[in-house]
């Protein structure tokens, strides 16, 4: 139950919905074990007793009870239901709400389709246990105790013969228990890894047929979905093992009444029509305890979801804020870095390694360098996506660490590589960043990032809808739109990372002209492999290794014979061949 214990927060402020339904549920559960005791009267007084004055009087008894039962069922499913619908909708907001305040570290080792399934089949499966389960095993719980009760107050020697074999039934119920839990969350785990592959392969499907690789990826698939098989022939073999067994002992129950019944009527111990109820008393005994079986389904299934939705909910925040943080209502752009030293992981080594430089205001920094130098690192310690392991980052004197998470971040405009634009239509998308912007704001963001003339191409201009990840967009496109979308919050910080390497040369140099109005009074930071993009910067960082190898203007650095000049004599002898080759 610790699971359940920790996820209180979610399902208790709901309470008053589980105990109204409750009440409800107690009372369907007094007049169930009632019919026995009508049964009993009629065969002992009406047919034995030859009573017949009472067949109204039952008949109409009975009628009142079938109404009151309908009415009370249907309160305690309906209040039920509430319970557990308003408490999935606190719990599916509050992971929501934890996976955006995680850091990039956690969705480093995260995969989407394994988060989507706990965000949905998990929660469901935690849903329909808080709605019937807790329910269920309170109800089975009061039908035993109180047919029990009954059949003592019928006949206490028949009624310990029958309870001779429930504790043997109760060793298997608990057996069963031990067994199908793990093997619920090998499901749950399983499923998760198949809605993975399947998230991948429709994602990365232009890949996949590019490369002609989908018998590759049909037989990957075929390989998680045959574990998934596996795991569930493995469950339906435990409970084919024990439901049976189960019922074995049911039936002993059943034989031993009927031996020991039958004789304490012959002998006129017992009456015709208590044996009778009695049998209907030990249905209802025997039946609930086997329906525990299924009870302990629900509660393994519900155990082993809340297990991976506290993993999510219980994940470390790396990004903390203080206290009391400092709000920034005008940031200059003022970027410092002392000493930096930046480590994804401990196994890792380290991506950054006693970086510092002072970007003054207003001022543009390039970065570059090969893959894998700590370019992106650089700017993804700006924006505080992660910790630096040793030193600081200051923005305007003050250590990233001490602002205010989110107003930090608005005052930084970030274009990446990869450009991801919303299932939503072009205006929205650019005015994601700002939504309360005019339209004029956002056709002159959209002109200044070459994307005006082609949004008007479009059937229905910026209202038009986009497809998923921005689909029916080329590539250049969509970083023009999401270039319009920073410029549109008016950052004090600009970070292009690579953001025209979807561009063609024409529409970069575009691009760049615009941006050139845009850099102004802004500090920016320009991560690109094309030296041409970095030209016009006031300083431009190269890094080799997480190190910053050398540092200059672009004059300057062409003539020292190191890495930017090797850098620049490549493209420049490619731009060269390919000049010779049109000649």
């Amino acid at each position: 139950m610790e699971t359940f214990k920790k996820l209180k927060q979610f399902y208790w402020p709901f309470k008053k919905y589980f105990f109204y339904s409750l009440i409800f549920m107690l009372l369907v559960t007094g007049i169930t074990v009632l019919y026995p005791i009508i049964l009993q009267i009629t065969i002992d007084e009406v047919v034995l007793g030859s009573n017949y004055g009472l067949i109204p009087y039952l008949a109409v008894g009975f009628i009142f009870v079938m109404i009151v039962k309908g009415i009370a069922n249907f309160s305690q499913q309906y209040l039920g239901d509430l319970f557990g619908v308003k408490s999935v909708y606190t719990l599916r907001n509050g992971l929501y709400k934890k996976l955006q305040r995680l850091s990039f570290t956690y969705y480093d080792n995260a995969r989407t389709g394994d988060l989507m399934s706990r965000l949905t089949m998990d929660v469901e499966g935690f849903k329909f246990f808080l709605a019937a389960g807790f329910k269920e095993l309170l109800k089975v719980s009061l039908l035993i105790i109180i047919s029990l009760s009954v059949m003592f107050w019928y006949s206490v020697p028949l009624a310990l013969v029958t309870m001779a074999a429930m504790p043997f039934l109760a060793v298997v119920v608990y057996r069963f228990d031990r067994k199908v839990h793990p093997a619920f969350r090998a499901i749950r785990k399983s499923l998760g890894r198949l809605n993975t592959r399947i998230q991948e392969n429709v994602s990365g499907m232009n890949t996949v047929k590019s490369l002609s690789k989908e018998d590759y990826e049909i037989d990957r698939f075929t390989t998680n979905n045959g574990n998934y098989r596996e795991v569930n022939i493995e469950t339906s073999n435990i409970w084919a093992k024990y439901f049976p067994f189960m019922e074995f002992i049911g039936n002993i129950c059943m034989v031993a009444l009927l031996i020991y019944g039958g004789h304490l009527v012959i002998t006129e111990q017992l009456q015709l029509g208590e044996l009778v109820a009695f049998f209907s008393l030990v249905t209802y005994i025997l039946g609930p305890l086997m329906q525990l079986g299924f009870i302990v389904n629900m509660f393994s299934q519900a155990k082993a979801s809340g297990e991976r939705l506290l993993e999510i909910l219980e994940a470390k925040e790396d990004i903390v804020e203080q206290e009391n943080p400092v709000y920034p209502t005008c940031l200059k752009g003022h970027v410092t870095f002392n000493n930096v030293t930046l480590s994804y992981t401990t196994e890792d080594d380290a991506a950054l390694r006693n970086i510092s430089f002072d970007a003054p205001p207003g001022k543009v920094i390039g970065l570059i360098g090969p893959t894998g130098s700590g370019k992106t690192s650089i700017t993804q310690l700006i924006t505080r996506f992660y910790e630096p392991e040793l030193g600081e980052v200051l923005i305007d004197g003050v250590p990233t660490s001490e602002y205010n998470l989110k107003e930090l971040r608005k005052h930084i405009g970030f274009v990446l590589q990869e450009s991801f634009l919303f299932s939503t239509t072009i205006k929205e998308n650019i005015a994601y960043g700002n939504p309360n912007a005019s339209m004029d704001q956002i056709v002159d963001a959209a002109k200044r990032a070459q994307a005006h003339d082609f949004i008007m191409e479009m059937p229905k201009g910026y209202d038009t809808m986009l497809g998923e990840r921005g689909m029916g967009l080329s590539g250049g496109q969509k970083q023009r739109i999401a270039i319009a979308r920073a410029i549109l919050i008016d950052p004090s910080v600009l970070i292009l990372d690579d953001a025209t390497s979807a561009v063609d040369m024409e529409t970069e140099f575009k691009i760049q002209k615009a941006l050139k109005e845009v850099m102004k009074n802004r500090t920016t930071f320009i991560i690109a492999h094309r030296i041409s993009s970095l030209k016009h910067a006031d300083e431009i960082l190269v890094l080799e290794n997480g190190v910053i190898v050398e540092r200059g203007k672009h004059e300057q650095l062409l003539n020292n014979g190191k890495t930017y000049q090797r850098i620049y004599d490549i493209q420049y002898q490619d731009k060269q061949a390919i000049m010779n080759t049109a000649n």
